[in-house]
């Protein structure tokens, strides 16, 4: 039987760097959240 996933746990510096990433407007949310691995939802999370 396969492990069950795990859940990533991201720094508060990863968190920060992506959020301004976002505010500064120059990609999209979605491009930023293909290029970290993370989901776009949580990118909008981040950046709020």
């Amino acid at each position: 039987m396969s492990e069950p996933k795990k859940r990533k746990v991201h720094t508060p510096e990863f968190k920060a760097k992506i959020g301004l990433e976002a505010l500064r407007g120059v990609k999209t949310i979605n491009e930023i959240g293909q290029e970290y691995g993370v989901h776009p939802v949580q990118v909008g999370q981040w950046k709020r």
